[in-house]
């Protein structure tokens, strides 16, 4: 099951900038401000920017669909047709991450929240 796309990472390779851009064009701080991770929230939607993005294998904003069991999800996209990207990865706190790209290359990205 999914909850849902509720957030987009957009791979920066100049973070500094990338953040003031992103600070004007949604009117907030970040909530999440590292050298590895820069995280806004608005309404409900995060909007970041990984400086290492690219080195992962994203080639653009990415929209990462939320679900409840990542690995089960990875299993049924990859039976689909889909090829993974990068593997599943704890980013903190038991927060799993893993991107896939569908036959066309589009990247798809899914996130399990922590428990």
């Amino acid at each position: 099951m999914t909850a849902g796309m509720q957030t987009v990472i957009y791979p920066v390779r100049e973070l500094t900038v990338a953040k003031a851009i992103f600070q004007e064009l949604l009117g907030v701080p970040p909530h999440t401000d590292q050298p590895y991770y820069v995280g806004f929230n608005v309404a409900g939607q995060e909007v970041a920017l990984d400086p290492n993005g690219h080195a992962k294998g994203l080639t653009g904003p990415t929209p990462y669909w939320h679900v409840d069991d990542l690995p089960a999800r990875v299993k049924l996209l990859i039976k689909a047709g889909a090829r993974s990207v990068q593997d599943a990865t704890d980013v903190g706190g038991g927060k799993l991450t893993a991107t896939l790209a569908d036959a066309d290359g589009n990247i798809i990205g899914l996130v399990q929240p922590a428990s």
